[in-house]
């Protein structure tokens, strides 16, 4: 109980801290700077001691975030030095990449080679993930250029920290680019879009390899891909060092400016996800004549999960357990919601494709919209099949930005608000893929409408009922 008033506690005291400086800064009242460095100090360590007991690391993550921007205000000369660890942070994620991206790739890819025996089940939910996804991509993009989030960061000698621009390319460059010539020197040099091409590549020739050896490689694959969710797991254990490191380098650098343009993208990424549920999901329910109230009721469970875990395969028993009950058959869920999972990302493309220009604007980097066009399909084909990993569509960012010759120091920025945006963006990716196995059902003439079947909350209960 102790541990549960001492958070609510150590909160309150960041406010009274926060409130009393933000009033001494606009000469409301006369406070002497010792006593507010004391006060905003205090207020940390008091939030130190609630979350120390704690295991959550968005707790930790946060916690850090305001050190480091207290750090980099009450110590610019200390903070400066601190880039380092945000640069190892840096360097352990691009090590996930390349076996990451191979991993899923292949298994969503190879592990699906029985479309030609779902037949028009398999292509129906295909083209409409694709579409949907579309959609999902430019309502993104329209939100992030129309409110220019990232705008305005780019100041007081950052320019140091930009990569310089790259020489243009002809057409045929460009193509060239994409394809590689040595697998190992692409994972060297951290040529993502060139590894997931390599990694189609080997799942279409894995498909039509005979059954055995099919099965070891995929195996082999289905593997790596778990050591690879682990491994991102680890590291990311690190990423309150980088984060703290990253905010403090920044606030020391750039000052507070980049802390409103971070709670700008926030409220950009949670309308644009409004605005996609809105004009896209609601209709294409509409046009399919899904029942509404049934259907909202029965993803408001999967999709609390998913927000509270940020994890959308933590959520996966319950959705397809719910899409059941309300009449569409299990064979139909057993195949679009797994497959959904690696191809049908509605929330993670919308975030991939704010947070990707966001980064450009923060960055002074001017993206035509052909740029921004192949920036965020490159982020589109990572990103599939990691939606079981919170903070892995961070990672995809991270590691995907040098390729276009984007500096990574505005990801850490981004970083200190993605537990929030990851909730959000994580229960669109449930309720995009309980909404496409309805879809489907419809489609293929198979989704029962006066269908009564369990109450998914009763049989949710049982195991309770039976301690």
């Amino acid at each position: 109980m102790a541990k549960s008033r001492l958070l609510p506690i150590a909160l309150v005291f960041l406010l009274l801290a926060g409130l009393l400086t933000a009033l001494n800064a606009n000469h409301i009242v006369a406070l002497p700077e010792p006593a507010l460095l004391a006060a905003r100090w205090l207020a940390l360590l008091a939030l130190a001691a609630a979350v120390y007991p704690r295991r959550s690391l968005t707790l930790w993550i946060v916690l850090a975030m305001l050190v480091g921007i207290e750090l980099g205000h009450d110590a610019p000369e200390v903070a400066l030095n601190l880039k380092v660890l945000s640069d190892a942070f840096l360097r352990l994620v691009k090590t996930i990449i390349a076996p990451l991206v191979f991993g899923t790739l292949v298994v969503g890819i190879a592990g699906h080679a029985n479309l030609k025996q779902v037949g028009r089940m398999g292509l129906k939910a295909l083209v409409y993930f694709e579409i949907v996804t579309t959609f999902a991509l430019f309502i993104g993009l329209a939100a992030i250029n129309l409110t220019k989030a990232g705008v305005g960061i780019s100041q007081a000698g950052i320019k140091e920290e930009a990569i310089t621009a790259a020489a243009p390319q002809t057409v045929a460059e460009i193509i060239l680019h994409i394809f590689p010539e040595n697998i190992a020197k692409s994972v060297a040099e951290g040529q993502v879009l060139q590894v997931v091409i390599f990694a189609i590549l080997f799942a279409i020739g894995l498909a039509l390899t005979p059954e055995r050896p099919r099965r070891v490689m995929l195996e082999f694959c289905e593997s790596l891909s778990e050591v690879m969710f682990k491994f991102t797991n680890v590291v990311m254990y690190f990423a309150p060092l980088g984060v703290g490191g990253a905010m403090a380098y920044t606030v020391a650098k750039l000052g507070f400016g980049p802390l409103l343009n971070a709670f700008q993208l926030l409220l950009t990424l949670y309308g644009a996800l409004i605005a996609f549920i809105l004009l896209i999901l609601l209709p294409v329910a509409l046009l399919m004549r899904i029942p509404l109230r049934r259907f909202v009721a029965a993803v408001a469970e999967p999709m609390s999960i998913a927000f509270a875990t940020t994890s959308s395969e933590a959520a996966l028993p319950r959705a397809m357990e719910a899409m059941e009950s309300i009449g569409v058959p299990r064979r139909i869920v057993a195949f679009v919601m797994p497959t959904g999972y690696s191809f049908n990302l509605d929330g993670t493309t919308l975030y991939l494709s704010l947070a990707s220009v966001f980064v450009a604007q923060a960055a002074g980097v001017p993206l035509s919209f052909g740029d921004q066009m192949l920036l965020v399909f490159t982020l589109m084909l990572t990103s599939k099949g990691v939606a079981g990993v919170p903070r892995a569509s961070l990672v995809i960012l991270l590691a995907t930005l040098p390729s276009f010759n984007l500096p990574p120091w505005p990801v850490f920025i981004i970083l200190g608000i993605d537990a929030l945006m990851d909730m959000a963006r994580t229960a669109v990716n449930v309720l995009g893929n309980c909404l496409a196995s309805a879809v489907v059902a419809r489609w293929e003439g198979e989704f029962v409408d006066d269908y009564v079947g369990p109450d998914p909350t009763a049989v949710a209960e049982q195991p309770e009922l039976a301690h």
